[in-house]
Protein backbone atom coordinates (compact mmCIF):
# COMPACT_ATOMS: atom_id res chain seq x y z
CA UNK A 1 0.00 0.00 0.00
CA UNK A 2 2.10 3.10 -0.74
CA UNK A 3 0.82 6.87 0.75
CA UNK A 4 0.26 9.36 -1.73
CA UNK A 5 -0.11 12.97 -1.03
CA UNK A 6 -2.58 15.22 -2.74
CA UNK A 7 -0.23 16.97 -5.30
CA UNK A 8 0.04 20.57 -3.89
CA UNK A 9 3.29 21.11 -3.83
CA UNK A 10 3.10 23.91 -1.60
CA UNK A 11 1.66 22.16 1.15
CA UNK A 12 4.04 19.32 1.04
CA UNK A 13 6.72 21.15 3.18
CA UNK A 14 3.36 22.03 5.22
CA UNK A 15 4.39 21.29 9.32
CA UNK A 16 1.38 21.04 11.86
CA UNK A 17 0.99 22.26 14.91
CA UNK A 18 1.20 20.02 17.76
CA UNK A 19 -0.97 20.37 20.95
CA UNK A 20 -1.50 18.04 24.10
CA UNK A 21 -5.62 17.41 24.75
CA UNK A 22 -6.08 20.43 27.35
CA UNK A 23 -4.55 22.63 24.26
CA UNK A 24 -1.01 23.25 25.53
CA UNK A 25 1.46 23.62 22.80
CA UNK A 26 3.88 20.65 22.47
CA UNK A 27 5.74 21.13 18.96
CA UNK A 28 5.98 21.25 15.14
CA UNK A 29 5.16 17.91 13.22
CA UNK A 30 5.35 16.58 9.93
CA UNK A 31 2.44 15.21 7.91
CA UNK A 32 3.46 11.64 8.10
CA UNK A 33 3.70 12.37 12.00
CA UNK A 34 0.07 14.02 11.88
CA UNK A 35 -1.56 10.95 9.73
CA UNK A 36 0.04 8.18 12.60
CA UNK A 37 -2.07 10.34 15.29
CA UNK A 38 -5.34 10.34 12.52
CA UNK A 39 -4.60 6.52 12.01
CA UNK A 40 -3.73 5.24 16.02
CA UNK A 41 -7.32 7.49 16.89
CA UNK A 42 -5.27 9.75 18.58
CA UNK A 43 -6.18 12.83 17.73
CA UNK A 44 -9.10 14.48 20.48
CA UNK A 45 -9.96 17.49 18.49
CA UNK A 46 -8.56 20.02 15.47
CA UNK A 47 -8.48 23.23 14.74
CA UNK A 48 -8.63 25.06 11.17
CA UNK A 49 -9.89 23.98 8.03
CA UNK A 50 -8.37 20.80 6.48
CA UNK A 51 -4.73 21.75 5.10
CA UNK A 52 -3.74 19.23 3.65
CA UNK A 53 -5.99 15.57 2.15
CA UNK A 54 -3.67 12.30 2.29
CA UNK A 55 -4.73 9.52 0.07
CA UNK A 56 -3.92 5.53 1.17
CA UNK A 57 -4.45 2.51 -0.69
CA UNK A 58 -8.16 0.71 -2.13
CA UNK A 59 -10.27 -1.18 0.27
CA UNK A 60 -10.73 -4.56 -1.70
CA UNK A 61 -14.13 -4.98 -0.52
CA UNK A 62 -15.41 -1.35 -1.15
CA UNK A 63 -12.89 -0.18 -4.16
CA UNK A 64 -12.96 2.81 -2.52
CA UNK A 65 -9.32 4.71 -1.47
CA UNK A 66 -9.02 6.05 1.77
CA UNK A 67 -8.05 9.48 2.65
CA UNK A 68 -7.39 11.66 5.63
CA UNK A 69 -7.85 15.22 5.61
CA UNK A 70 -5.15 17.08 8.34
CA UNK A 71 -6.07 19.70 10.33
CA UNK A 72 -3.11 22.63 10.46
CA UNK A 73 -3.20 21.96 14.27
CA UNK A 74 -4.20 19.00 16.01
CA UNK A 75 -4.43 18.00 19.61
CA UNK A 76 -3.51 14.20 20.59
CA UNK A 77 -4.86 12.13 23.57
CA UNK A 78 -3.23 12.65 26.91
CA UNK A 79 -1.79 15.27 29.06
CA UNK A 80 0.98 17.41 29.91
CA UNK A 81 1.51 17.35 33.39
CA UNK A 82 -0.19 20.53 34.91
CA UNK A 83 2.64 21.92 36.54
CA UNK A 84 5.32 21.44 33.40
CA UNK A 85 7.04 24.37 32.46
CA UNK A 86 7.59 25.79 28.69
CA UNK A 87 10.44 24.48 27.38
CA UNK A 88 13.56 26.16 26.86
CA UNK A 89 14.06 26.48 23.00
CA UNK A 90 17.84 24.54 22.47
CA UNK A 91 20.35 27.30 21.54
CA UNK A 92 21.67 26.53 18.02
CA UNK A 93 22.95 29.09 16.09
CA UNK A 94 19.68 29.00 13.93
CA UNK A 95 17.20 29.48 16.17
CA UNK A 96 19.77 32.08 17.33
CA UNK A 97 19.90 33.78 13.99
CA UNK A 98 16.29 33.81 13.43
CA UNK A 99 15.78 35.27 16.79
CA UNK A 100 18.11 38.05 15.79
CA UNK A 101 16.67 38.24 12.43
CA UNK A 102 19.43 37.68 10.82
CA UNK A 103 21.20 40.64 11.64
CA UNK A 104 24.24 41.24 13.31
CA UNK A 105 23.62 43.28 16.58
CA UNK A 106 26.71 45.46 16.10
CA UNK A 107 26.81 46.84 12.92
CA UNK A 108 23.36 45.83 11.72
CA UNK A 109 24.19 44.38 8.83
CA UNK A 110 22.07 41.74 7.13
CA UNK A 111 23.76 38.05 6.36
CA UNK A 112 23.36 34.52 5.31
CA UNK A 113 23.73 31.78 7.88
CA UNK A 114 27.78 31.13 6.31
CA UNK A 115 28.44 35.10 7.12
CA UNK A 116 26.98 35.00 10.20
CA UNK A 117 28.34 33.66 13.89
CA UNK A 118 27.38 33.63 17.38
CA UNK A 119 29.17 36.39 19.63
CA UNK A 120 29.62 36.18 23.35
CA UNK A 121 28.63 39.72 24.75
CA UNK A 122 30.13 38.94 28.06
CA UNK A 123 33.14 36.65 26.74
CA UNK A 124 33.69 32.92 28.06
CA UNK A 125 37.25 33.76 29.07
CA UNK A 126 35.93 36.78 31.10
CA UNK A 127 33.23 34.18 33.19
CA UNK A 128 30.34 34.05 30.25
CA UNK A 129 27.98 31.56 29.42
CA UNK A 130 27.07 30.29 26.49
CA UNK A 131 23.26 31.00 27.28
CA UNK A 132 20.28 33.09 25.00
CA UNK A 133 20.90 36.00 27.57
CA UNK A 134 24.60 36.42 26.75
CA UNK A 135 24.69 35.69 23.15
CA UNK A 136 23.70 38.02 19.86
CA UNK A 137 24.20 37.15 15.99
CA UNK A 138 27.22 39.26 14.97
CA UNK A 139 28.85 39.41 11.34
CA UNK A 140 32.46 37.83 11.02
CA UNK A 141 34.52 41.15 10.81
CA UNK A 142 32.63 42.76 14.40
CA UNK A 143 33.05 39.37 15.85
CA UNK A 144 36.73 39.61 14.64
CA UNK A 145 36.85 43.36 16.06
CA UNK A 146 35.29 43.13 19.81
CA UNK A 147 37.27 39.59 19.89
CA UNK A 148 37.34 39.12 23.71
CA UNK A 149 36.44 41.96 24.74
CA UNK A 150 32.77 43.28 25.99
CA UNK A 151 30.84 45.19 24.22
CA UNK A 152 31.76 48.39 26.07
CA UNK A 153 35.53 48.16 25.83
CA UNK A 154 35.16 47.42 22.37
CA UNK A 155 33.31 50.49 21.58
CA UNK A 156 30.81 48.57 19.94
CA UNK A 157 27.05 49.02 21.60
CA UNK A 158 24.59 46.61 20.88
CA UNK A 159 21.76 47.29 18.61
CA UNK A 160 19.14 44.97 20.64
CA UNK A 161 19.45 43.62 24.13
CA UNK A 162 20.11 39.33 23.63
CA UNK A 163 16.88 37.55 25.29
CA UNK A 164 15.76 34.14 25.42
CA UNK A 165 12.55 33.28 23.13
CA UNK A 166 9.45 31.97 25.10
CA UNK A 167 8.46 28.53 22.98
CA UNK A 168 5.68 30.28 21.43
CA UNK A 169 8.36 33.03 19.79
CA UNK A 170 10.61 30.05 19.26
CA UNK A 171 7.81 27.76 17.35
CA UNK A 172 6.89 30.91 14.90
CA UNK A 173 11.09 31.89 14.93
CA UNK A 174 11.56 27.86 13.44
CA UNK A 175 8.97 27.55 10.73
CA UNK A 176 8.90 29.86 7.39
CA UNK A 177 5.55 27.89 6.30
CA UNK A 178 3.09 28.73 8.97
CA UNK A 179 -0.13 28.49 7.70
CA UNK A 180 -2.96 31.40 8.64
CA UNK A 181 -4.53 29.24 11.80
CA UNK A 182 -1.76 28.27 13.39
CA UNK A 183 -0.40 31.83 13.28
CA UNK A 184 -3.26 33.41 14.57
CA UNK A 185 -3.31 30.34 17.01
CA UNK A 186 0.11 30.87 18.20
CA UNK A 187 0.16 34.69 18.20
CA UNK A 188 -2.54 34.55 21.11
CA UNK A 189 -0.73 32.33 23.01
CA UNK A 190 2.49 35.01 23.04
CA UNK A 191 3.58 36.15 26.47
CA UNK A 192 2.34 39.22 27.56
CA UNK A 193 5.35 41.09 28.32
CA UNK A 194 7.28 40.32 25.77
CA UNK A 195 10.16 42.22 24.18
CA UNK A 196 9.01 45.21 21.34
CA UNK A 197 10.84 44.06 18.46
Amino acid sequence: MQTVVNPRPELGSTRVLSLDAGGRILDWISWQDAVCLYVRGAVAWTLGEPCLTVHGGFNREMGRQSLIELHPIIASTGHCRDHAIDPAPALTNAALFARDRQLCLYCGAHGMRGELTRDHVMPISRGGHDEWENVVTACVACNLRKGSRTPQQAAMPLLAVPYRPSWVEHLILSNRNILADQMEFLVGHLPKKRRAS
